[in-house]
């Protein structure tokens, strides 16, 4: 009947909520073998009715989701899913008009730019989310985003701090590995880890900044406050991460967050079809990458990115860092204790691994960086367990001090703050029992 009164095949599809195609199948057909097919169509089992009760609870807890988000759980959750985007998009508004779950959507305008050549820009925006933890408790997390601005690949980088020049600078090398060279301009807002401020649109960078540009020779746009339009892609990428892939994840700790978040980039970020460009931007970058300006290793690498990042020993005796485990001497995990060191990356190829107690304490571990992903990287003395003769002879050097409760407290408490070093640290302390031991 509504064909017959000249409705269009869209409108016809939106109406039964069934494909364009289904809609000329049935056309085709008499009246009675598509009232019986589309019948037959209704009682039919869904590609998706299997998983309805995670989609349901994902949609009770937090109605805002779309339904790109929970395409995104639903192949996380099950990696071997294939499903398209039309068919979740449907079965979510499908689940939400039969249970009620109503969606509120924001609604901004923007305007539309050229389109930009390959290699020549890269835009960069920070944000910060708030997300539960498995403790059931809130963090303040932030994150750095970065997209070319062709061919929309994007890089992220998180953490548990508000962010630094230096950890500004760090993350911007990390982007340029990750991509394999750099652009020629990068756009960024007025932020103060870059700017001190814009007069008369002369750039005025902090210090620290403005010796890595002039290093890394790239050219600046900075976006005038009253025109957020010029950064429109980035603000896009911005609230693509807040939205598809922070929302109403758990958080268990940054090490783990940082792999998911690069999971996700592989899996959803880009790979799925941009809507502006219609390509995946995974592919449009194999051949954006041919563009790029290679990057040299950096000559003032100690004093704009030697800072320090924080990781939590595990128990095994490793930390995380860019998907792979390097160990600590056996002893660094503490059951009930601070489990915090602090990592920095350093040498002229920025390919070596630093781990201490503390930001300015003694090295505790040094490792090669590796470039594959999913491996353990371990030093062998880190294996051998000295417990046993270094108790033995602690034991031997607290007799023989006179106060032995206090000789035992402090040697204890040197001993946790330099675990690699206790054969060296006894030493000393017996040479003291034999010269002092009424100390």
């Amino acid at each position: 009947q509504m064909a017959k009164r000249n409705f269009s095949v869209s409108r016809i599809a939106k109406q039964f909520k069934i494909s364009r195609t289904t809609v000329y199948k049935y056309l085709d057909m008499t009246f009675d073998e598509a009232q019986q097919s589309f019948g037959e169509g209704m009682k039919k089992t869904k590609k998706l009715d299997q998983y309805l009760d995670w989609i349901l609870a994902w949609l009770e807890e937090y109605p805002h989701l779309s339904a790109a988000q929970i395409k995104d759980w639903l192949l996380e959750k099950f990696p071997h899913l294939q499903v398209g985007d039309s068919t979740v998009r449907l079965y979510i508004q499908e689940v939400r008009e039969k249970y009620q779950i109503a969606k509120t959507v924001k609604v901004r305008h923007y305007e539309a730019i050229p389109q930009q050549p390959m290699g020549k820009q890269l835009q960069v925006d920070w944000g910060g989310t708030k997300q539960k933890t498995v403790e059931k408790k809130e963090v303040k997390l932030y994150f750095i985003a970065f997209v070319l601005a062709h061919s929309r690949y994007k890089y992220m980088e998180w953490q548990d701090r508000p962010f630094t020049t230096q950890d500004a600078i760090r993350c911007h090398e990390n982007a340029f590995r990750h991509y394999g060279g750099k652009t020629e301009e990068i756009v960024y807002d007025q932020d103060h880890l870059l700017t001190v401020s814009e007069n008369a649109g002369e750039i005025i960078l902090t210090a620290a900044f403005q010796a890595y540009v002039k290093e890394r020779k790239f050219r600046i746009h900075l976006c005038r406050k009253a025109d957020p339009e010029s950064k429109g892609m980035i603000e896009n990428v911005v609230k693509y991460i807040k939205g598809n892939f922070a929302d109403s994840r758990i958080f268990k700790d940054i090490e783990d967050w940082n792999e998911r978040a690069n999971q996700w980039l592989v899996r959803t970020g880009n790979h799925n079809v941009h809507h502006t460009i219609k390509k995946r931007p995974d592919e449009v970058f194999l051949l954006e990458k041919q563009h790029l300006h290679p990057v040299s290793p950096l000559l003032s690498k100690e004093s704009t990115i030697g800072s320090s990042i924080s990781r939590n020993v595990n128990k095994d005796n490793t930390i995380r860092f860019e998907s792979n485990r390097y160990s600590v001497p056996i002893g660094t995990y503490k059951v009930n204790g601070d489990n915090k060191v602090f990592i920095q990356i350093t040498g002229l190829h920025q390919d070596t691994l630093i781990i201490r107690n503390s930001k300015n304490d003694e090295i505790l571990a040094k490792h090669v960086v590796s470039k594959e992903k999913g491996i353990l990287v371990k030093n062998r003395s880190h294996s051998r367990d000295r417990s046993k003769g270094v108790e033995v002879l602690k034991s031997s050097i607290v007799a023989a001090f006179e106060n032995e409760e206090n000789a035992n407290e402090y040697i204890d408490e040197v001993l946790n703050r330099y675990p690699r070093y206790r054969r060296d640290q006894l030493e000393i302390f017996r040479s003291m029992a034999q010269n002092e031991p009424n100390c």
